[in-house]
């Protein structure tokens, strides 16, 4: 394009070939994954169930940003769990129009293989599935995780990867050097190509021209198909491999052929007024607990206001939150707290608080930095100080939670951070 700037500008060509290739790209969610990290939260369900963010499911990101991004072509990979993820697929994303190539499926595991086992990794997960990929004839086969809150445009990635020349792309964010040693990290040249991938090294590498800083996988790869194919051919038959695509196939392939780290900073999609890239791995219960609270902020790091990349979900057809009372012992109210559809706040109050869909907080309870899923009603008299509460609990009157960490690890589970784990089979055993 003359006289336009190259480093942020594509060609006609290079346009034309992202938009044809963003038609001839598969995605994979892998959403199959237990989330042991979160305890009881997942004991019922798969960890890209688990609900977010007042209305959301964690998958419901990584979806809509294939929409946002133009890939209507969307294959979700379940196994540990996928009664509630299978349902929240089935309801919330049946829009997509088959007869013109549009579609989210579901591919639970099928032990599609001789060895006849269930996914043994990332890379097994989609090996065990090259038949129905191969039936979709994609060009590019986007791998993603199922269980990360963040929002990215995929088109970009897309371009950078085809414009690279790369067989494989990896999405990076870049992190503190010595805050990496838990990722898989990845060692650069100059120009991104991928010169080593180590997992979760003591002393991970530094990025050229910024040696306190990391390059670290998110777990999203673009693969050119028969490129993708060949290799996992080749992990399958290696008995000696995890098949895993961060622990064994990328490092297997540095060096043999072209590899590009892709930096999340250039495919982002900022807040307003933010340029720091917003990933985060909701693991752990605090690193979940945090992501939530994060949104009750005037300004969250993470937007879900914003119309021109929203988050798609199944929503329940619930009425509008209500808060009644108004005297000075029993007022129900809210102050900077985020409270969904069908929730009633007879007398209590809450503070720095996300409540999910139907949840009842009656009256004289007090909630502060806590985050209550969906279903759950409070007692009178209640106190719940940075606590997270399972879906379907009915709290019992004049309980207290958050005051006395030594009294709550008897009765409840209270992560590393100070933040307790209420459940409906705590309840049952007070």
């Amino acid at each position: 394009m003359h006289g336009s700037d190259s480093s942020t500008a594509y060609s006609l060509d290079d346009q034309l070939d992202v938009n044809g290739g963003l038609r001839r790209t598969l995605a994979l969610v892998l959403a199959g994954g237990r989330g042991s990290r979160l305890y009881d939260l997942t004991s019922k369900e798969s960890k890209p169930a688990i609900p977010f963010g007042g209305k959301y499911r964690i998958v419901d990101f990584p979806l809509s940003n294939c929409m946002n991004s133009g890939i209507r072509r969307i294959a979700v990979l379940t196994q540990y769990r996928a009664h509630t993820l299978i349902h929240h697929i089935q309801r919330g994303w049946g829009f997509l129009k088959a007869e013109i190539g549009e579609f989210v499926e579901l591919w639970p595991a099928q032990q599609q293989t001789s060895s006849e086992t269930w996914y043994q990794g990332t890379a097994d997960a989609v090996h065990q599935n090259l038949e129905l990929i191969r039936g979709h004839d994609p060009k590019y086969v986007l791998i993603l995780a199922g269980d990360h809150i963040y929002k990215q445009n995929y088109a970009k990635m897309l371009a950078d990867h085809i414009r690279s020349g790369a067989m494989c792309s990896v999405a990076c964010v870049e992190v503190p050097r010595m805050e990496a040693t838990g990722f898989g990290c990845i060692d650069v040249d100059e120009h991104d190509n991928i010169v080593r991938f180590l997992e979760k090294p003591k002393d991970p590498p530094g990025i050229p021209g910024a040696p306190d800083w990391t390059l670290a996988s998110m777990g999203i790869y673009i693969f050119n198909a028969d490129y993708l194919y060949s290799i996992l051919e080749k992990d399958a038959a290696d008995e000696n491999s995890n098949h895993d695509f961060g622990g064994d196939i990328i490092p297997s392939q540095v060096g043999k052929v072209k590899l590009m780290a892709h930096r999340f900073k250039k495919s982002c999609v900022y807040s307003v007024g933010r340029r720091e890239p917003y990933w985060r791995d909701v693991g752990t219960l605090g690193a979940y607990w945090a992501a939530n609270m994060d949104l009750v902020n005037v300004t969250p790091a993470l937007d879900l206001y914003d119309l021109s990349w929203p988050i798609w979900t199944y929503q329940v057809q619930r009425p509008s939150a209500k808060f009644v009372f108004d005297t000075d012992a029993r007022r129900g109210m809210a102050v900077d707290s985020i409270v969904s559809a069908g929730c009633i706040i007879s007398g209590g109050k809450i503070r720095r608080t996300l409540l999910f869909n139907d949840v009842r907080v009656n009256s004289y309870a007090s909630l502060y930095e806590s985050v209550v899923l969906p279903g759950t009603d409070i007692g009178r008299h209640v106190k719940l100080n940075r606590c997270i509460v399972d879906a379907g609990c009915n709290i019992p009157e004049g309980l207290v939670v958050g005051e006395d960490r030594e009294l709550d690890q008897k009765r409840f589970f209270v992560s590393d951070d100070g933040i307790t784990l209420i459940t409906a089979e705590h309840i049952a055993r007070l």
